[in-house]
């Protein structure tokens, strides 16, 4: 739509008002009647929402030019338009004669109702004129008519054609001036008719220079805001002071407007929340047995080293739909080749295909993307499409079933990276078509206000529908704009072609990971994930039941003030073993030692240190974030700093180092962590605490035991008779 002037349904509207609208002007007697018409010869998302705002009013609407093919040109970019003219002419021939009969002829597409029949009707008549258009702050198409517009006191000077209301004999005599082509301009057509003073006064025309019914968003953007009330949500123009009836996203302003309809006139608000987000839903499990669930082509796209991609994987299998109704495609461009590998052997027959492109095809992210969807496009039988990249971490095992009972033709589900106000979804575009933050951004996200939000752009996970593939969204190249990266020419076409983007907070869906500042030099990477990615870290590594220590007091005291308690996960603790193997560097237990101070230690172990690795900052967060809370809980009233020096993996063999000769520690409390398993791994070891005359000799992996490290507890290593025994250590508050 270009200047409101837009393909757009018309719709007719018989309304008998019989109550007078908040106080003002005079009763409307019962016999009035109110016309609205509209064109449209598609039934476009923009279209639906126009009858849906039609509809809460109770306008009843007939369209003209549905199904008929659009002649008017590119009314988004250039001159056009007249095609709407000559319908409208077409239709008043049957209704020129009814004298008290008025017209309301609006676009569609990008306009919606925030006033109803009875507020349109008063103040139409409050004009006391027979023709009113709409009025905005800049002219088109021919500025050189400006001049021979008439200059008002106050109030917008230029006339809009995506508005107009006057009586039906009147707007038949404008129209029936019309001589001209389809795609000849329909506002310079009523432009010139309005700034001839004389058929002015014939027509007894005027504008409605301050948004009283029509309020035209170009040029006025920062004019509106929302105005919340208890029954409905408004736009309030903040210059006129005035609630404007008709909300005309012209021009440039259609994400703007997107954003006020995504609650104007009750699509949200804050007594009843999201009042359309149950409408048109498909229930999956009431409506469908297994067998006739929809079809869904999946594009797993993997375009950078990605953090916890094996997690990513169990996760996406995990989902809660029948695998032999989905088609998965995954594109891995770099680096994960072992774990597709694997995923691939492990479930290549449980899916009804799988098909996989690797580095080696050397396809760019667009391609890959386009060769994904086209996977479904050319597919009659795929429903759906669902893409979704590495780094989501779908924790709703629902999701995809949740999307596609939301029954959209492109939706998302909300997704963010954990503690931060990074999203999948903007909420608004900056002028050069970036990011820009929209004023309910921030609430969406942190979900205070929970709906269905029709958005600019999405991104790492959506699904569109097959037929939208096949239908609007045909071009084969959606991936691929001059100078936009794969998702925003994805949003851009999206846009250009009227298809609605939606993303839905209505369930907690999952989360988006950091891959900024992934490091893929290490044997386990995950494992230095601990500051980027914390919350994924602590699902991998920490041990399950480590909550259990503060809820259910799962701690056990086996000897006095040795305190043992879960900590590690078993990945955790075979990661961190096999990192210390691969880099190899055991100490042998030597005196000498270059990498402690004075280059000497009294009671020496085979170990590496977590310095060697540098991992020494991650393992002394992890100390922070999971030892000192357990710290606090059982020596009370002593607070830790959570700072350490030594931190080292010490290995116990019966033919290099089995055991460690009595030693008191250089720290104020000491951690031990047991990496492998007892009887499994090795024979042997454990702790014995001389003072007490007691032995820890059943360590559990992953478990930690916590001493005190000077003066009381002094204790050496039991041998280890037989295979390998290993345990991270950490002298903590030396």
């Amino acid at each position: 739509c270009f200047h409101g002037r837009v393909v757009s349904k018309f719709c007719v509207l018989t309304v008998k008002v019989i109550h007078q609208s908040e106080g003002a002007g005079p009763l409307v007697s019962a016999d009035k009647k109110l016309l609205v018409l509209t064109v449209a010869t598609q039934e476009t998302d923009g279209f639906h929402r126009f009858m849906q705002s039609a509809n809460y009013f109770k306008f009843n609407v007939k369209v003209l030019g549905m199904g008929e093919e659009w002649k008017g040109g590119d009314v988004g970019r250039s001159i056009g338009g007249g095609q709407k003219v000559r319908l409208l002419k077409e239709a008043m021939e049957s209704l020129a004669d009814q004298e008290d009969l008025v017209i309301l002829f609006v676009d569609s597409y990008d306009l919606i109702f925030a006033g109803g029949p009875e507020e349109i009707f008063r103040k139409f008549q409050q004009t006391n004129r027979k023709l009113v258009f709409a009025a905005e702050g800049i002219i088109w198409p021919d500025p050189r008519l400006a001049e021979k517009y008439p200059s008002v006191r106050s109030g917008k000077r230029f006339l809009n054609s995506g508005g107009l209301i006057g009586y039906a004999p009147y707007i038949q005599r404008i129209v029936n001036k019309w001589d001209l082509h389809d795609n000849d301009d329909d506002q310079l057509f009523y432009t010139k008719i309005y700034v001839d003073p004389l058929q002015r006064e014939i027509l007894n025309m005027t504008l409605d220079h301050k948004c009283e019914i029509f309020q035209n968003l170009n040029g006025a953007m920062d004019e509106v805001l929302l105005k919340f009330g208890t029954e409905r949500v408004r736009v309030r123009n903040t210059v006129y002071n005035s609630l404007p009836a008709i909300i005309h996203g012209n021009v440039n302003t259609k994400i703007y407007f997107n954003y006020l309809a995504n609650y104007i006139p009750n699509v949200w608000n804050y007594e009843q929340g999201c009042t359309i987000c149950d409408q048109d839903m498909v229930n999956l499990l009431f409506s469908l047995s297994k067998q006739e669930f929809p079809q869904v082509t999946v594009g797993i796209y993997i375009e950078q080293p990605t953090p916890f991609l094996p997690e990513f994987l169990e996760r996406f299998l995990s989902q809660d739909y029948p695998k032999d109704k989905l088609n998965v495609f995954v594109h891995n461009s770099v680096y994960h080749e072992k774990h597709i590998q694997k995923f691939w052997e492990e479930n290549k027959d449980v899916f009804r295909s799988f098909k996989v492109v690797g580095p080696e095809e050397n396809l760019t992210q667009g391609e890959a993307r386009n060769m994904g969807m086209d996977l479904c496009r050319k597919d009659l039988s795929c429903d759906y499409y669902f893409s979704i990249d590495a780094d989501v971490m779908l924790t709703n095992r629902q999701t995809l079933k949740l999307l596609i009972e939301q029954n959209r033709k492109i939706i998302g589900p909300l997704v963010t990276r954990h503690g931060k106000l990074w999203s999948n979804f903007w909420g608004a575009l900056s002028l050069d078509g970036y990011y820009a933050r929209s004023e309910d951004y921030i609430d969406i996200v942190q979900g205070k206000r929970v709906g269905l939000w029709n958005i600019p752009f999405m991104a790492h996970i959506y699904l569109i529908k097959g037929q939208t593939l096949r239908n609007e969204l045909k071009e084969r190249n959606v991936f691929v704009l001059e100078r936009l990266d794969p998702d925003m020419a994805m949003c851009r076409n999206a846009r250009e072609l009227g298809v609605f983007m939606y993303v839905t907070n209505r369930h907690e869906f999952g989360r988006l990971i950091s891959t900024a500042n992934y490091n893929t030099s290490h044997y386990n990477n995950d494992l230095w994930q601990i500051f980027e990615n914390p919350l994924d870290w602590r699902e991998k590594y920490i041990h399950p039941n480590y909550t259990r220590i503060f809820t259910d007091n799962l701690l056990e005291q086996p000897c006095p003030d040795v305190f043992w308690f879960p900590v590690l996960s078993e990945k955790a603790c075979d990661e961190l073993v096999n990192e210390m193997e691969n880099h190899g560097s055991w100490s042998g237990g030597k005196y000498k030692d270059k990498r402690i101070t004075g280059g000497y230690e009294s009671v020496p172990t085979d170990d590496i240190h977590m310095k060697q690795i540098d991992f020494d900052k991650e393992w002394l967060h992890f100390i922070r974030e999971f030892i000192s809370p357990v710290t606090l809980k059982v020596f009370s009233g002593y607070y830790t700093k959570g700072y350490a020096i030594m931190n080292f993996v010490v290995k116990y063999t019966p033919n290099r180092q089995a055991y460690l000769r009595p030693h008191h520690d250089s720290s104020t409390f000491t951690i031990n962590i047991a990496l492998n398993n007892k009887g499994l791994d090795f024979q042997g070891g454990g702790c014995r605490f001389h003072r007490y005359n007691c032995s820890l000799e059943s360590p559990r992996k992953g478990w930690s035991f916590m001493h005190p490290g000077r003066l009381t507890h002094l204790h050496e290593g039991l041998p280890t008779t037989n295979g390998t025994r290993y345990i991270a250590v950490s002298f903590v508050d030396p």
